[in-house]
Formats: C-alpha cells, sequence, structure tokens
C-alpha cells in the first residue's frame, strides 16, 4: 500500500469523535494510518475489523497488534474478538459505512490543502484502459500524474501491482495523501460498481466522471442487469461529481446521460455502437482511419471544428474510443486543447503502458499471439473482431473463466469464442475454489451450442494449452489468451501461484522454433 511519507498528527479520541464511535482506551492515543490490512500494516496504523462472508476481520487483531497497530475500529462483534490482543478498540454500529470518512480524516484528504484532480473512469470493460492512456497522455502534456487502475497504483511514476479493482477506502486515501506529497496535479482513477455499493469511495467527488458501457457481468453481486446500473449510475449524481464524459456506445450511456445530474459531453464511436443513430448524435465522434498490429490510427472530431488525427499503441476499434474518451475528459478538466493535440503530435500518438490489454507478445515470425484481460462477452466480441482485422490467416482463441464469479456469462462466453474465431482452446483461469473441470464444462457447452462443427480443443493446465495454441496457428495466423492479460498470478483453491501468461506464450513460442523476443513488453515489477 502506497502511503504518506509525512502522515498528519492525529489521535484516537480524535478518529473516535470523528466516526462516533465508543472509545475502549486511551484517547491520546497517536494515530499514524488505518487501514483494514492486517499483514499490510504500518506501525501506529488502525487496525479495521469488518464482518466479512465468513469470517470476522476483528479475528486477526492480535496479528495486526504484533505488527505494531495502535487500535482496532470495529464493531459490538469484533470488540469481542479483539479483546485479547490488548489494544484500544473504537466502536461503531458499521465499520464499512464510516470507513471511507475516517480514511479522509487521518489522512487529511477532506482538509483545506489541494487534492489532485480526480479523473473518474466507470463502465464494464474499458475502464482499466482508460486509466492507464490518461495518465499517459497526461504525462505527455507535462502533468506529474497518478493513476489507481486494477492492474496497479502509480504516484508520480512510482507504480506497485494493485489488488482490488478499486481500493479500500483506507488505501485510496492513503496514496491521494502520498499524491499530495509527491506533486501529483492529476489521477486518472478506476471505479468499480462495487467501489460504491461497497462505499470505498464515499465522500469523494471526482472532477470528471466518465463511462464507457455496459454489459454482461458482475451478476454474481447485483443479480440483473438493472441492479447493475443503479449500482453505478450514483456516480453520476452532483455530490459524486462535478462533470461527465458518457460515452453512448452502448445503450446504458444513453440512460446515464439523460439521468446525470451533472453537466453531461457525450462521445461515441458509431462503427461499434449499439445504435449507430444515436451515436450520430453524440458531441464527440471518434472514427477510426488504420489499424495494425501495433496500433489503431483515430479521427477525434467535435465542437467547434476541433478535428484530431492520432494514434493509440493497441488494437481495436473499441482502443480507439477508449484513447477518444480521454482525450475529451482532460478537456473537461479545464486543459488545453492545443497542449493535447501538441503532445500526441510532437510524439507521433499516445505514448503510454496498457497492461494486458490486446497485447502483443510475439516476435517478427510466426503467429502474432496476444494476451488480453478481457473477462466478459462483450470484450470477447470487441476483441476477437479487433484481432480478426489485422490477422490475414485464422484466428484461435484461448480461455478460461474464473471460478467463484458470475457464472451466468460462461455459456455466452464460450458461444462468441466459437462464433468470432476459427480454432477454440478451453483452459482454466482462476477455479478458485470451483471444479475447473466443471469450468471448463460450461465454456464448451455454450460453444458447441453456437457451432457444433467448430474446432475446439479442451487443454487443461493453461501451461500445456498455450502449447497446444501455437501448435494449432502458424505465419499469418493470430492466437487471442483472454483472461490473464497483467495478473501475475493463478488463483487455485484460495492458494495465488505466480504465473505469467506473457512468458508462457514466449517459451511456447521459442519451443516451437519461431525467435520470440526475450521481452517485448514493459514491466516494472519483474514477474515474468
Amino acid at each position: 500500500m502506497l502511503r504518506p511519507e509525512r502522515p498528519v498528527r492525529r489521535t484516537l479520541g480524535g478518529l473516535a469523535e470523528r466516526v462516533g464511535g465508543d472509545l475502549i482506551g486511551a484517547a491520546d492515543t497517536p494515530v499514524s494510518g488505518i487501514t483494514l490490512s492486517s499483514t499490510d500494516l504500518a506501525a501506529g496504523e488502525v487496525f479495521v475489523g469488518v464482518r466479512g462472508a465468513n469470517r470476522h476481520g476483528a479475528e486477526f487483531s492480535a496479528q495486526a497488534a504484533e505488527r505494531g497497530a495502535c487500535a482496532v475500529l470495529t464493531d459490538a462483534e469484533g470488540a469481542g474478538l479483539a479483546r485479547d490482543a490488548g489494544l484500544p478498540v473504537v466502536v461503531v454500529e458499521d465499520p464499512r459505512l464510516v470507513l471511507s470518512d475516517a480514511a479522509a480524516w487521518v489522512t487529511a484528504t477532506t482538509s483545506a490543502d489541494p487534492l489532485p484532480l480526480l479523473l473518474g473512469t466507470t463502465g464494464t470493460n474499458g475502464k482499466t484502459s482508460v486509466s492507464h492512456l490518461l495518465e499517459g497522455l497526461l504525462t505527455q502534456i507535462g502533468v506529474v500524474a497518478g493513476a489507481s487502475t486494477s492492474a496497479e497504483r502509480v504516484v508520480a511514476g512510482e507504480r506497485v501491482v494493485a489488488g482490488l479493482t478499486s481500493p479500500e477506502a483506507t488505501e485510496f486515501h492513503a496514496q491521494l495523501a502520498r499524491m499530495r506529497e509527491a506533486g501529483v496535479e492529476a489521477v486518472a482513477v478506476e471505479v468499480s460498481a462495487q467501489a460504491v455499493t461497497r462505499h470505498r469511495v464515499d465522500g469523494v467527488v471526482f472532477d470528471v466522471m466518465a463511462f464507457t458501457n455496459l454489459s454482461h457481468d458482475h451478476l454474481d453481486d447485483y443479480g440483473d442487469m438493472e441492479s447493475y446500473y443503479r449500482a453505478k449510475a450514483p456516480l453520476f449524481g452532483a455530490d459524486r461529481a462535478r462533470r461527465a464524459v458518457v460515452s453512448l456506445d452502448s445503450p446504458a450511456g444513453l440512460r446515464i446521460a439523460r439521468e446525470a445530474d451533472v453537466p453531461v459531453t457525450t462521445i461515441a464511436s458509431p462503427d461499434i455502437a449499439a445504435d449507430e443513430r444515436a451515436a450520430r448524435s453524440a458531441d464527440w465522434i471518434v472514427e477510426v482511419t488504420r489499424e495494425r498490429q501495433r496500433g489503431t490510427s483515430f479521427r477525434l472530431s467535435g465542437p467547434g471544428g476541433r478535428v484530431l488525427e492520432t494514434t493509440v499503441p493497441v488494437i481495436g476499434a473499441h482502443m480507439a474510443a477508449n484513447a477518444g474518451l480521454c482525450v475529451v475528459m482532460l478537456l473537461e478538466a479545464g486543459y488545453d486543447w492545443e497542449r493535447i493535440a501538441g503532445a500526441l503530435e510532437r510524439d507521433g500518438g499516445f505514448d503510454a503502458w496498457v497492461p494486458g490489454r490486446t497485447q502483443l507478445v510475439s516476435g517478427d515470425r510466426g503467429p502474432a499471439v496476444y494476451v488480453d484481460f478481457g473477462h466478459t462477452p462483450d470484450a470477447f466480441e470487441k476483441t476477437l473482431a479487433a484481432v480478426r482485422r489485422v490477422t490475414p490467416g485464422r484466428v484461435v482463441m484461448l480461455f478460461g473463466a474464473d471460478g467463484d464469479r458470475d457464472a451466468t456469462k460462461r455459456a455466452d462466453m464460450g458461444r462468441i469464442a466459437a462464433r468470432d474465431s476459427d480454432v477454440v482452446v478451453v483452459t482454466d483461469h482462476h477455479p478458485r475454489h470451483e471444479d475447473a473441470a466443471s469450468i471448463r464444462a460450461q465454456l464448451i457447452a455454450g460453444a458447441r451450442a453456437a457451432d457444433p462443427e467448430r474446432e475446439l480443443h479442451e487443454v487443461s493446465p493453461p501451461e500445456r494449452a498455450i502449447v497446444r495454441a501455437v501448435s494449432l496457428a502458424g505465419e499469418g495466423d493470430a492466437i487471442l489468451w483472454a483472461g490473464p492479460g497483467h495478473q501475475n498470478y493463478r488463483d487455485i483453491e484460495g492458494v495465488q501461484w505466480g504465473y505469467s501468461a506473457r512468458e508462457l506464450a514466449r517459451r511456447a513460442l521459442a519451443a516451437a522454433g519461431y525467435p520470440a523476443p526475450a521481452r517485448v513488453w514493459p514491466n516494472p515489477y519483474g514477474d515474468d
């Protein structure tokens, strides 16, 4: 967790008063931070114990005490569990409900000191790509930038691997405080539906909030698409954002634009929009002008006759849409058109690393191999279409599905893979506590229902599956390995095993006799 290097001085009594809690212990206990993690905890921080699905976090209070926690913030049940840890306790009715305010107070991110501009992005797909492209573009125009994404947390060029898509409130406010110390001017923030419904961004007002799209995902959390929509919609209220940029490429974008109670600027890509006529009504239009294996060129046109032609270093019309969204977000945040356009012209387009998003990891000969994080039917559809357009030969689709996550989308994932590729290879991803063979069977059933004649291979584990995929492809063909993206582990029965799809792809290509480069991707973590 990125923390401020010079935490403000707070006391436990002040924290108890702030959250309306009952204090058991010394009011003058100094507090330097606050966290939900008993393992990633710095001395002098308050440990927060909340009731989880299976266990109460306060059960780990003794572990937190051993690591230097100064106190525990929890509910009445947790107070009993924390008693033997020997720490002062602040008792509140619902610790999660007060967590964001507590974190903001402890880190002084509610104070009068200026915070960075907050540029949020929500939607089903594209949040991570937009956030990384934003951070890259901000850096190009000379802004000290930060980012919080599902891949990493960034503070003025310092990068750490991320845990949750949207960090818990404690981590988010600690990162904001660190950014303020580092002189960060603007930060790109990926905001999930869970961040709203689990109170991770309570009290946070974004300067610009963007909406990408809404498609089938997270129904294990929200039950149906209407509930999923309603989880995201509050981000476009006046208590959550000052302005909004909304893509009209999905029907939900039209609804967000109508229902938002903040000023809205719209953008769309008519070539990929669900409703081309509605997309043409947007304030800004993105049109692809050229697609290549290592990038996509596009034209962005908008009010006042402004036109920008540039390139984003990843393939796909959806990536051009993401890049166009970034430009408009910066305009809405107050940055000059000439400053943005000038930087893009100077650098030959966007200069950004988008980890694990249609990432080309192969060499100059043999099949093109793309590693992607896409794990929804809509992401499969868009990414396969993008790969198809730059591939003269066959497209091999290699994928698995998450265990213990939304199982209702698996049939559609299989269906789209069979419909839009030439060869399907079904393997494992994160089985977690589910039976991996059962997950594969659901994906295969979806594929067979869509096209019983499609060439299909079931190969487990993925270390063998990528070898099989490479054996099925040749010069002019492409392999899309969807799911692992940037991640450096697999979750099997609750244990995270080190794993890199990029490195496995490189080894499979080399074993097949192709001159795969030692590494063809930026990687600040050294995990390959």
